[in-house]
């Protein structure tokens, strides 16, 4: 795969950020194009290295290796084809997916693994741009009806691949926009709406129907799916937020992240959001050290605070892969967003212990302390710290889905965890009721939620064909 020596003779190389003093001023994406001869070197960097773990890495089990040496020869079209075969959606995953194919690149042992990511968003854009992609609608048409509940990447992969199955597919979305949390969870300057935009034209020509602002199980009753479709998916996501039980937690001031993001994300599209949760001017705490932190982060440094510092309770990671991950696992190690590059101090080890308010019941301290190691995080005596605070987003990750309203209503029984039990076909306890994605699985990865619903769409098809060509 790709060219026999390129490993030795090319190093790895991304595309270069845009200057942080622009960036901040927009919501623009943050990474300036990449010269086609620059990629194509990358794609020569990918080794014949026999057993491409790179494939086990990808939940997708995409087929890494071929579409780099595609890339290399600048045959885009069969590349785009190869991409397309495992992954709907790589504009997608090309661009918020952390990449576990990179930390499993044989290459990585001992070098910079491929750029792999970089390599897989710009075959589809370059896709996009020649016009090769056009809707697929099926042939045949099986007269079967989908209803598919929630319209993140789980929903939208499982709803394509149904309908090019033959199946009519709805989808039920109880925001106003199609794309859930790529919508209205990922920042702008991360992912821009318009790619999610052309993915549905797409999609309508192949059949499936979008109905917004449908909340199933509150403005649009369970029993009316039951009577009105052969199965349906449920694919909402994670979406029972971790909350911060604290004395003070109920001042106001203090957020959920996913309160916060998605109103930014709604200006964005051009909305007016009446007493928008905003960091302008204000001091700022982001408690929560992952991606969503970083997105929160990112987002308040567009909106202009006087500061923002971010906790994470855990310590700080190793700057390189620790020995307690090895070579293919996902590596523990310190990882550096754009968000970080703009600005912001970061801590670790950092337990808030309480918060206190003002006259008029609005945060105005944090009281926090530092602790030691997992699983104890027992308090370092004498590190007891208050700090001036206007705004606290709370970005500790999610319990799983919401549980009231249509789940309850429907019956389907929980796994240990809260979320919806499966068999092997991704069905519920319920017949004729499946489930992918986050509220399957838990809080999870984009390429993962699109695995899921390529998954629950060939259990879906084998239930309503007794066979399914659906790979």
């Amino acid at each position: 795969m790709g060219k026999d020596t390129g490993f030795i003779e090319f190093t790895r190389e991304m595309p270069t950020r845009r200057p942080v003093s622009e960036r901040v001023n927009d919501w623009f994406e943050i990474y300036l194009d990449f010269p086609e001869d620059k990629l194509r070197k990358q794609g020569a960097r990918c080794m014949d290295c026999g057993v491409p773990f790179c494939h086990t890495g990808c939940p997708l089990n995409n087929i890494i290796p071929d579409w780099n040496d595609l890339v290399y020869r600048g045959r885009w079209r069969e590349a785009i084809r190869v991409l397309h075969s495992t992954n709907n959606f790589p504009e997608f995953t090309g661009r918020i997916c952390p990449a576990p194919c990179e930390a499993a690149c044989v290459l990585g042992i001992n070098e910079p693994p491929v750029t792999i990511k970089q390599i897989e968003k710009t075959i589809i854009d370059y896709a996009f741009g020649q016009g090769w992609i056009r809707p697929e609608p099926p042939a045949v048409r099986t007269g079967k009806r989908v209803a598919v509940v929630g319209s993140g990447p789980a929903g939208l992969a499982a709803a394509q691949q149904m309908a090019r199955a033959g199946h009519w597919v709805t989808i039920f979305e109880k925001s106003d926009r199609i794309g859930g949390l790529l919508r209205y969870g990922i920042p702008n300057f991360k992912m821009e709406k318009h790619l999610i935009d052309r993915r549905i034209e797409q999609m309508s020509a192949e059949g499936v129907e979008f109905k917004p602002n449908s909340h199933v199980g509150h403005n649009v009753p369970v029993e009316d799916l039951r009577k009105q479709f052969d199965a349906i998916l449920l694919s909402g996501g994670a979406e029972h937020s971790r909350d911060l039980k604290v004395p003070g937690r109920e001042l106001q001031g203090i957020y959920f992240a996913m309160e916060f993001l998605p109103q930014q994300n709604k200006v964005c599209e051009g909305d007016t959001v009446p007493s928008q949760i905003l960091a302008t001017g204000k001091r700022v705490v982001i408690i929560g050290g992952g991606d969503t932190g970083a997105d929160c982060l990112g987002t308040t440094h567009r909106q202009k605070p006087i500061s923002v510092h971010q906790f994470e309770l855990l310590p700080m990671p190793p700057k390189e892969r620790s020995p307690l991950t090895p070579w293919p696992l996902w590596p523990m190690q310190l990882r550096t967003e754009g968000a970080h590059e703009e600005g912001g101090i970061r801590e670790w080890s950092v337990a808030t212990t309480r918060f206190t308010g003002d006259e008029n019941g609005h945060v105005k301290q944090l009281h926090a302390v530092r602790v030691g190691p997992a699983p104890k995080f027992e308090p370092v005596p004498g590190t007891e710290f208050t700090m001036d605070v206007d705004l606290v987003l709370l970005a500790m990750g999610f319990l799983g889905p919401v549980r009231h309203g249509m789940i309850e209503q429907l019956g389907v029984a929980l796994d240990p965890r809260g979320n919806v039990a499966t068999d092997e076909n991704y069905m519920s306890s319920v017949p004729g009721v499946f489930a992918a994605g986050d509220m399957r699985r838990g809080q999870s990865l984009v390429v993962w939620a699109i695995a899921e619903g390529r998954k629950a769409a060939q259990g879906v098809d084998q239930y309503l064909k007794e066979q399914t060509k659906l790979g």
